[in-house]
């Protein structure tokens, strides 16, 4: 069966594999940004290289599942992290691929927690538990509950609309012209990512800095 579709064209390729947690920097074991990006960064890399053949035979798209949260992170630095180096692959694999006819799209969505359930809820115990003594010693459990309620309340504010991202995943594969970068996301994020690719870092930081504090 899979000789007989190969044989008839392989057009598309998405790269959706994506996992999500919340952190501060310290917060987190070495084993789990090595997993983060295993799977958010390298699983993307491999799918891709194991196709490439294919797609550029039969001259079709790769989609790639990025993150307004590339350009700006709110306590899930981890997953910006990944996004951020997946945004770059991709900018170097368009403008190799053009030769080839091979199109190569990012979908870049917003908020939409509460339609993927890519990152459950977190409570402050839970997060406390798996913290180092070293950690413990410099954060106390009233700040851990203060940052646990803050991410949960971004959760809460996702949207339920995850159809609109899938829109945007068949129009990079199917349009005659497809967008290099699909944005889809609610009007004040747009604006963060104006904000945070535009402006001066030290403007960047204090609207971050004043999210972070409320």
């Amino acid at each position: 069966l899979l000789s007989h579709f190969f044989s008839i064209g392989f057009w598309g390729l998405v790269n959706n594999a994506g996992i999500s947690t919340f952190g501060e920097t310290g917060w987190l074991p070495m084993e789990t940004y090595e997993k983060f990006a295993d799977v958010n960064l390298l699983g993307s890399i491999r799918t891709t290289l194991a196709f490439l053949p294919l797609l550029r035979k039969y001259k079709g798209r790769i989609v790639f599942m990025s993150s307004i949260i590339a350009y700006f992170t709110l306590g899930n630095g981890i997953y910006a992290m990944t996004k951020a180096a997946i945004e770059k692959f991709c900018d170097a694999l368009r403008l190799e691929m053009k030769k080839f006819g091979v199109q190569v799209c990012i979908i870049q969505p917003g908020n939409y927690a509460r339609s993927t359930k890519i990152q459950p809820p977190l409570s402050a115990e839970e997060i406390w538990s798996e913290l180092s003594e070293e950690e413990k010693a410099v954060y106390n459990k009233e700040y851990v509950q203060e940052r646990a309620n803050f991410f949960n309340s971004i959760l809460s504010e996702g949207s339920t609309n995850g159809n609109e991202v899938v829109d945007a995943m068949v129009d990079a594969l199917t349009s005659p012209a497809p967008k290099a970068r699909y944005m889809v996301a609610k009007l004040k994020e747009k604006a963060l990512v104006f904000v945070c690719a535009l402006f001066p870092t030290v403007v960047m930081d204090s609207v971050l800095s004043y999210a972070l504090s409320k």
